[in-house]
């Protein structure tokens, strides 16, 4: 019996510092749904995660790019933030257009449509504020990466400034 009480009262330790330890922020995802009815009320970029759940690349972005306080901060300050699998076999609706699943790609149509054909995961689709249509951005993204071209769309230089020269003068701020 005396052996139990020093092994139960570490139990409890290790439960309490477990259930107080500091928990990773992430970004807020919306579905397509509820960005095309926030777009409604006020205009903003859409940014769509596109992944696979097999992505190495994509998890290894969702720990790292999506957890850092920047991105998270400026994300939801001026996007709408969409999380979609590439490979879901549910129907997606975006702007009253249906999109299925294709089993030639093994990808749903709606990622053919936002990847212009070049699938690649992750790949970050930036859809303008002013409508037009989606930059898709293939590859894993650093923060630093995140951050330049989150600022180039959202802060105006999008189809005003070549994305090279707005990158010289660029200064890194997260």
């Amino acid at each position: 019996m005396e052996n139990i009480k020093p092994l139960f009262l570490s139990a409890l330790l290790i439960l309490f510092f477990a259930s107080t330890a500091p928990k990773t922020e992430r970004v807020k995802w919306i579905s397509l749904a509820e960005a095309e009815a926030s777009l409604k009320k006020e205009t903003r970029p859409v940014l769509i995660d596109l992944y696979t759940d097999w992505c190495g690349w994509c998890k290894v972005m969702d720990k790292k790019t999506y957890t850092n306080k920047g991105v998270i901060n400026y994300l939801q300050n001026k996007f709408y933030t969409v999380r979609v699998n590439a490979e879901t076999r549910e129907k997606l609706v975006w702007q009253e257009k249906s999109y299925n699943y294709d089993p030639s790609y093994k990808t749903n149509e709606f990622a053919v449509y936002m990847t212009h054909g070049r699938l690649a995961f992750p790949t970050t689709i930036i859809i303008p504020a002013d409508g037009s249509g989606p930059q898709a951005i293939p590859g894993y993204l650093e923060t630093k990466d995140m951050e330049l071209i989150l600022k180039y769309f959202a802060e105006g230089s999008y189809n005003k400034v070549p994305f090279d020269e707005y990158q010289k003068n660029f200064k890194h701020s997260w």
